[in-house]
């Protein structure tokens, strides 16, 4: 099946979709976004399975906290049913505070991501996704909290 401009803008929006879906706290969304045998390795753990990846990404995007993606260049190959991505994505972590306060980060991580996609007859999804850190800023929130 030969490649066309329009999978490599579905695949990019996926990826923009589920970056947009964190940021937002809509994590009953994200099992649309993935594979049946989606896995995720990343600086927050390891996950296999739609329900540990939904459980993983809500356990590391904390209510408490302004959360906000930002995916740049990535680049999109694909070869078939199949779709790989290289992109680096920066996320910042802010507490959250009154609506009329805008207060700096307290954590900001820059992450080059490779991830796999798959079409389905839903379309694209996300089969695996793999971030290794590049530099970071300030204190995790896992960094900042008591030992347990």
């Amino acid at each position: 099946m030969p490649t066309t401009t329009d999978d490599r803008t579905d695949v990019t929006a996926l990826i923009y979709r589920l970056y947009a879906c964190m940021d937002e706290g809509r994590f009953t969304d994200l099992p649309a976004l993935f594979a049946d045998e989606i896995s995720v390795r990343t600086p927050g753990g390891v996950a296999t399975g739609r329900d540990a990846v939904v459980a993983q990404a809500a356990r590391n995007h904390s209510p408490e906290e302004r959360v906000q993606h930002f995916v740049h260049n990535p680049l999109v190959e694909v070869d078939g049913d199949h779709a790989t991505v290289r992109a680096d994505v920066i996320v910042t972590f802010t507490p959250d505070s009154t609506p009329q306060s805008v207060p700096e980060p307290r954590y900001t991580l820059s992450e080059r991501f490779r991830y796999e996609a798959t079409r389905s007859p839903e379309g694209w999804r996300l089969s695996r996704v793999d971030g290794t850190p590049v530099w970071s800023t300030g204190t995790s929130r896992r960094a900042a909290a008591p030992p347990r």
